[in-house]
């Protein structure tokens, strides 16, 4: 078949859209639409239907699981506008993103932007096809909010490096196959002495140890490593670069945090439905209680708002575009998340204070765990503080004088 140039941008974006229509009409199964992304957790993985181990597959064949990537490193190649595209396409059918995790919202992008391209052509794929799981090695017992603390030490071994230390709130780092961590090179400087380094978890040394949360849950884990042998084409950019390297990985994580993770995870029935089947209606067909409805109303506002907001600049992350706006979405993000769910209880009052009894249906259960999971938002991925402080002097441009 002949190839028709197109000279009209907007003809061409067009020629798109039948395109990515036309493909996700052959390759979304129809069985998924309205289901959550079940692919994305471990567990949910493991028991996926084939329909949607099948649209994983396709997904991360055409590189449109990671749509702004280049292709040579199995990315989509899309301009940001092509990947708006085709979100909106995907959005119309009921379709969702099956390649996700650590890899896509952090990694990646700074391996694209640090990486040699040895590693590039190593690791990127994976991420693309959503064949490998990452975890975070950063925080440690006595160096969280002060990151740049960290201990633990990497010594240069002739032929490898030898990690010992300790890190800590790992997310996922019971499942993942490799680790990105930030490792002490040099004792002598603080900032100066940390390298960005990636490591095979089944390297002989290292151990995970799940942390049971108020929630019940144990997303999290202690990480030990003991005389782990890593090759020295693992460090990424060069010995010292690691604090550099790692905020900015820290920015990509901030932005996705607050445009694809808490906020939009699979938060069921809104706000208002939970009020009108606890609270009741009026005759007008409203939330009965008059003051709680304009509490709900100012919140839905307020989320939408963000949402719209976040998205775009998460989708701009993607494209390369990095933006200090990534500390302020956090923190709005968090502040949004927790009060869903301060709201979520008080609409249910009594019934969303129960853990465990046949008094509580599961989603009420859910809603006191989710509120004290939610807890953690504003601490993960740099507190509310740490984001104050960023966007004091790198956004506002208040010097500190101390």
């Amino acid at each position: 078949m002949a190839t028709i140039e197109l000279t009209n941008p907007a003809d061409a974006l067009e020629a798109f859209r039948k395109e990515a229509a036309a493909w996700l009409a052959e390759n979304f199964p129809k069985s998924l639409v309205g289901k959550e992304n079940v692919l994305a957790t471990v567990e949910g993985e493991a028991n996926a239907d084939p329909e949607a181990k099948a649209w994983k597959k396709a997904m991360g064949e055409k590189g449109w699981g990671t749509p702004t990537w280049p292709k040579e490193y199995g990315g989509g190649g899309l301009s940001f506008k092509e990947s708006r595209v085709l979100q909106e396409e995907m959005a119309k059918v009921g379709a969702w993103n099956p390649i996700g995790g650590m890899g896509v919202m952090m990694l990646g992008p700074t391996l694209l932007e640090f990486a040699s391209e040895e590693q590039k052509q190593r690791h990127i794929p994976l991420i693309c096809r959503g064949e490998i799981r990452w975890c975070q090695g950063y925080s440690e017992p006595g160096a969280g909010s002060d990151l740049a603390s960290l201990q633990t030490k990497c010594e240069d071994k002739g032929d490898h490096y030898l990690i010992n230390g300790q890190k800590t709130w790992t997310s996922g780092g019971q499942w993942a196959d490799w680790c990105f961590a930030l490792v002490r090179t040099d004792t002598t400087k603080k900032h100066e002495g940390i390298s960005f380094i990636l490591l095979d978890m089944k390297t002989p040394g290292v151990e995970v140890k799940p942390i049971r949360m108020i929630s019940g849950t144990s997303p999290f884990c202690e990480t030990f490593f003991t005389d782990v042998k890593v090759p020295k084409e693992n460090l990424v950019g060069e010995l010292g670069q690691g604090w550099t390297i790692g905020k900015r990985l820290l920015q990509h994580e901030r932005t996705n945090l607050s445009g694809g993770g808490s906020m939009s995870r699979g938060q069921g029935p809104s706000l208002s439905d939970i009020a009108k089947h606890y609270v009741g209606v009026d005759s007008e067909g409203r939330i009965a209680d008059a003051e709680l409805r304009t509490k709900i109303i100012k919140h839905e506002m307020e989320a939408k708002s963000f949402q719209l907001t976040a998205r775009r600049v998460m989708a701009e992350s993607k494209s390369g575009n990095i933006s200090l706006a990534s500390s302020i979405l956090k923190n709005v993000g968090a502040r949004i998340t927790q009060e869903r769910a301060e709201l979520t209880l008080e609409i249910m009052g009594m019934n969303g204070l129960g853990w465990e009894g046949d008094g509580f249906n599961s989603a009420e259960l859910g809603a006191t765990r989710g509120w004290l999971w939610g807890k953690a938002v504003s601490i993960y991925g740099g507190t509310t503080e740490i984001q104050n402080n960023v966007v004091a002097k790198r956004i506002l441009g208040m010097l500190d004088h101390q």
